[in-house]
């Protein structure tokens, strides 16, 4: 897209861009949105920037109407895979306010100067001015939404002094913080948010609205969170999804709701320490998907003569959920190996019972957070609620995480960890392929062995044997990811063919000796791994390989 295109996107108010690029206004020093409400400014009163950072950098102050701090983020660094791209999510992520820049730029395996280099080629800013932006950002959530006093609110927004904090806003906002504080509605409690969470003036809770592209398929995804919910960890109840977060410096609790409007939903968080805000926030949109472009989805899978098209145009606005915390979706791939999504449900279940850390002050349901890998790393296959060889492969995901040789962080090289993955026994293809989708967030992933996406590619008419479906799918890059969730969607509304139902235990693949088969998205299969009515579906001629048992399952 060139300078001329992207004021024809202004022109149009079109929202899908916002968070694309900024426009900045030279007869007025402002930058905004491209939807911004405001007349249109000349075309050659107009300069474009790639991030709010490269306008603040030169000089632009945020526009007061349409409060461009506040678009939804760009889904091009999801996509992309390279070093400005994994910079990018490890930024947002918190990075250089944990790390500084030479963390930042190790994770990434470049040095400080050459990644600085590429980032103000790209995005028109270096590393801290990108994190700045990022801090300013949520000085402003936390002065308008609590009720911390402004030097709480500084330090907690990731500033090393009040004179940064004071300047920073007002260069960025020209306005003083206190200016934003009278303006605001301070703490008072938004429309939506879930009364059940705690008192909204509490110094460790926020609510905010978190902005999207709509539309967006809500029902269904808090459908998907909630059969997948771990007890102790993750709910849904009264359209509210709420989980406990793993953060850098504690822990929370957060309580997402369906927004007044359908470009944003509420999030409530109730934090140990609000110097994690930015970092659960980013954490959240990652979860919901909320920075994707849903229409750019849309032209690619559902293009004419795409076997998905009746699926998107059914399901507009379906997301592909990352996860919240990248280790313990990862522990959750292995863990669900073989069983049935009721039945990993259960035994995640027993480890966060077992292995979790009790939270400091229960919320209903939600009384602990998961076990980190240091936690599963030492323990005996025996004291593991499954069977030996999946204990096994657990113990070992769980060291190699501990011990950072393999890194699951947001800016981590996907093809290298995929590999590293594969490297471990009992961890083959569709485990690390379902770990990259998940836990790294990589909208290009599809699982071509998985059994409720073969049996939902059969029914549209279409071969379901790997090699096949692998070619077919090379149309709907880079968003493979987004078809696998359309095939699997489409299992919860039609029956199985009969051919499928009769073969409901042949195994996809083997894993080192272990069957890697997903039974998740066999919407046919009860908790007990049996057929539509509770018993098992037998193989015609068959013979049934007996399996190893743990004593502790």
């Amino acid at each position: 897209m060139d300078d001329d295109q992207r004021y024809l996107a202004v022109r149009s108010k079109d929202a899908r861009f916002d968070g694309m690029f900024y426009l900045g206004v030279t007869s007025t020093g402002i930058y905004c949105r491209p939807s911004c409400p405001a007349v249109t400014p000349k075309r050659e009163n107009t300069r474009f920037f790639p991030s709010a950072a490269a306008a603040q950098r030169t000089g632009f102050r945020a526009c007061k109407r349409c409060r461009p701090d506040a678009s939804p983020g760009s889904p091009e660094w999801n996509v992309r895979a390279d070093a400005v791209g994994r910079a990018m999510r490890l930024i947002a992520d918190g990075a250089v306010d944990r790390d500084g820049v030479a963390g930042l730029a190790a994770q990434v395996g470049y040095s400080e100067r050459q990644l600085n280099r590429m980032l103000v080629a790209e995005l028109g800013a270096g590393p801290l001015a990108l994190a700045r932006a990022q801090r300013a950002r949520t000085a402003r959530v936390l002065i308008e939404t609590t009720g911390l006093s402004l030097s709480d609110a500084a330090f907690a927004a990731g500033f090393s002094s009040i004179r940064q904090f004071n300047d920073t806003v007002r260069e960025v906002f020209d306005r003083s913080p206190s200016q934003l504080r009278r303006l605001s509605a301070g703490g008072a409690q938004r429309p939506g948010a879930d009364s059940s969470a705690g008192d909204s003036t509490h110094a460790g809770t926020v609510t905010l609205r978190l902005p999207l592209r709509p539309p967006i398929d809500l029902d269904h995804l808090f459908g998907f969170l909630a059969a997948r919910a771990i007890p102790g960890v993750e709910e849904v109840s009264g359209g509210v999804y709420r989980r406990v977060l793993t953060l850098p410096h504690g822990s929370g609790v957060v309580h997402i709701s369906r927004g007044d409007s359908d470009d944003h939903v509420w999030c409530r968080l109730c934090l140990d320490l609000l110097k994690d805000l930015g970092t659960a926030v980013q954490r959240c949109r990652r979860l919901l998907d909320l920075d994707t472009d849903p229409r750019a989805v849309a032209e690619v899978l559902g293009a004419d003569g795409s076997p998905l098209a009746g699926l998107v145009a059914a399901r507009p606005g379906l997301r592909a959920p990352a996860g919240a915390d990248s280790t313990e979706m990862a522990v959750r791939a292995v863990v669900g190996q073989q069983i049935s999504v009721s039945a990993a449900r259960t035994v995640a279940g027993r480890l966060v019972e077992r292995f979790g850390t009790p939270l400091a002050t229960p919320q209903q349901g939600l009384t602990h957070t998961f076990p980190g890998p240091e936690a599963l790393a030492g323990v005996s296959p025996q004291d593991l609620p499954m069977p030996a060889g999946r204990a096994e492969a657990l113990i070992a995901l769980s060291q190699a995480l501990d011990s950072g040789d393999i890194d699951l962080c947001p800016g981590t090289d996907r093809d290298e960890a995929a590999a590293r993955l594969r490297g471990l026994s009992g961890i083959g293809p569709w485990t690390s392929d379902y770990i990259r989708m998940r836990a790294l967030g990589d909208p290009d992933v599809f699982l071509t062995t998985d059994l409720g996406v073969r049996r939902s590619l059969e029914r549209l008419g279409r071969p379901g044997d790997p090699r096949a479906a692998e070619r077919e799918a090379q149309a709907w890059r880079p968003w493979r990811s987004y078809a696998t969730h359309h095939l699997w969607a489409s299992a919860l509304t039609s029956p199985a063919p009969p051919a499928a139902r009769g073969a409901a235990d042949e195994p996809n693949h083997d894993e080192d000796g272990h069957d890697d088969r997903r039974r998740e998205n066999d919407p046919g299969r009860t908790a007990d791994g049996g057929g539509p009515t509770g018993t098992r579906a037998r193989r015609s001629g068959g013979v049934r390989r007996a399996r190893r048992r743990n004593p502790a399952v």
